[in-house]
């Protein structure tokens, strides 16, 4: 297994969060907008907008690049997030082409028909490990939706899948690059929302992702009642500024340790558009505040890539 350097010796990393730009999510994208939509060269006009690199057609293609990107940076392996909802397929073939290094997530919305059946699909079918669901993007409450509640049951019955539900502040950069509007209804982002379903379905096992995104009282209130709840640490945790008290990354690591503790933390770098790739600052700065507040080599592995691994039971 691939290892790299770290300040607590030669360790596998395997990110739990990066987010799959197939060429679907920029396809979906660019129909959102008034303008793009009547370009004939709409994918060079979104390419030039952004000054990104734009994917392959393929997405076993687009799966190739991040296994380079991996290797570049001696990461082990990692969750790749489906980030439109119906493109299920696109991160199911990156992973197909990849099973030792991908593996599969997917943006879901439990608001639209057929919820049960169509999450079952991408667990079943196209072997997919994770449900990502965004309350607020969607507008529903994950405490009172039925589509939810199918979502969470489908995942209490297959042991190495997960549900990923978004809490807190939520922008999508993308969007804002391309003058889309991003009507989200933050009512529906509070972490404690899940407690319900986590109480439920104790079998089924929760993502709350950038330590509650600015709700990281409520994340740790509800991970320390349901040890069903796992949270990522993605991100640059912006987050941190919301904080009524100064907070830097050292101190939430060391609060998130002292009441979640070490098997319950997922790292994670919200690594998404090429070609800034896989985002190795963010690896940078959480391994230091990991050293800074003294974990142990033990505790460092688990919360690198060993949480991830047996949360999903990948190889």
């Amino acid at each position: 297994m691939t290892t790299r350097t770290t300040p607590f010796g030669q360790l596998a990393i395997h990110d739990a969060h990066c987010h799959f730009f197939s060429r679907k999510l920029f396809e979906v994208l660019i129909s959102q907008s008034p303008r793009l939509s009547q370009e004939p060269e709409a994918l060079a006009q979104v390419a030039a907008l952004t000054g990104w690199v734009m994917p392959p057609a393929d997405p076993a293609e687009l799966g190739g690049v991040w296994v380079a990107e991996l290797d570049r940076f001696s990461v082990a392996s990692a969750l790749l997030i489906a980030s439109v909802p119906g493109d299920e397929e696109s991160v199911a073939a990156a992973v197909a082409a990849h099973p030792d290094r991908l593996a599969g997530a997917f943006m879901f919305d439990p608001t639209k028909p057929d919820a049960d059946a169509r999450v079952r699909r991408a667990f079943d079918e196209l072997k997919l490990k994770v449900a990502c669901q965004f309350p607020a993007m969607h507008h529903y409450s994950v405490a009172e939706s039925e589509g939810a509640r199918a979502v969470v049951a489908a995942a209490s019955e297959r042991p190495g899948t997960a549900v990923f539900v978004h809490c807190g502040a939520l922008s999508v950069g993308i969007r804002k690059k391309l003058g889309l509007k991003s009507p989200f209804d933050m009512r529906h982002s509070n972490p404690l929302d899940i407690y319900r379903l986590a109480a439920e379905f104790p079998s089924a096992k929760f993502i709350v992702p950038h330590f509650g995104a600015g709700m990281f009282r409520e994340a740790m209130m509800l991970a320390d009642l349901c040890p069903n709840v796992f949270l990522d640490t993605s991100s640059s945790n912006k987050w941190m500024s919301y904080e009524a008290a100064p907070a830097d990354l050292p101190t939430v690591f060391k609060r998130a340790l002292a009441v979640v503790g070490h098997e319950r933390l997922l790292f994670g770098t919200d690594s998404s558009f090429f070609p800034r790739g896989w985002h190795e600052a963010i690896f940078q700065a959480q391994t230091a505040a990991l050293a800074d507040i003294g974990v142990s080599q033990e505790q460092a592995q688990a919360i690198l890539g060993g949480n991830l691994r047996r949360l999903l039971a990948l190889s």
